[in-house]
């Protein structure tokens, strides 16, 4: 897992996905923090996080999508495959890559609020809630994308089709103020991903979200494990 983790790490930097998404990521953050906190007069911090789980929407496509794909695009999938490392390891060095590119942009934009904590009074324990909530969210949109990238070999399928799953499970919850039927409306909560996003942006460190977010890694993790299981005797 360690070699894989190491590679994947040298090959965002050796190509521009790394230097774009680290751009990208940054500038927005910069200018929306901008925009909710500074321009407005506000230390409240609640409308940058929620506005920037909708940027990972199109931010994490961009950090998953060669994940897989590109392997299968340059034959270099049969070197993975056949390597003395199990499919566990091959897809956790790659998703603990990707995640510590996020978590790192993540951690680094956040030190923004160090400039806003010297013009105003913060709410300690909603900064780290919201900050927690961020990295869960990010954590599951990760498992996500890698899981789309392994299913093809061109990145920019990959990259739009899991943009269109990840508004799925963001906006999913918003239908149910147009349904009646009950059972519906609670299984479209219990799979919404802002609906269990709203507690920790108040500072409520709810259990059952950070249970909702892990799980959903750890189900298209395992989705991806088993596309490479089905492939290795194919």
């Amino acid at each position: 897992m360690t070699a894989v983790y190491r590679r994947e790490i040298g090959s965002y930097f050796k190509t521009p996905i790394g230097y774009v998404f680290i751009a990208v990521f940054l500038a927005l953050s910069g200018a929306l923090f901008a925009a909710t906190t500074l321009f407005s007069m506000s230390a409240d911090v609640t409308k940058y996080f929620s506005y920037i789980v909708f940027l990972y929407v199109l931010l994490i496509p961009l950090l998953t999508m060669k994940s897989f794909s590109e392997e299968r695009k340059t034959r270099t999938e049969q070197l993975l495959l056949t390597a003395p490392i199990s499919l566990f390891g091959m897809v956790m060095g790659k998703f603990l890559a990707a995640l510590t590119l996020f978590a790192g942009c993540q951690l680094l934009a956040s030190a923004s609020f160090f400039i806003l904590g010297i013009y105003a009074d913060l709410k300690v324990a909603v900064i780290f809630g919201n900050i927690l909530a961020a990295l869960l969210v990010g954590i599951a949109f990760i498992a996500v994308g890698l899981f789309v990238s392994a299913l093809t070999e061109n990145q920019l399928t990959a990259a739009v089709a899991t943009v269109g799953i990840l508004l799925v499970f963001l906006l999913i919850g918003q239908l149910n103020q147009f349904i009646n039927v009950r059972w519906i409306r609670f299984i479209f909560s219990c799979v919404s991903v802002w609906s269990r996003f709203q507690n920790f942006t108040q500072g409520v460190f709810d259990l059952a979200a950070l249970f909702y977010y892990l799980s959903v890694a750890a189900v298209f993790l395992f989705l991806t494990i088993r596309v490479y299981d089905r492939r290795r005797y194919n």
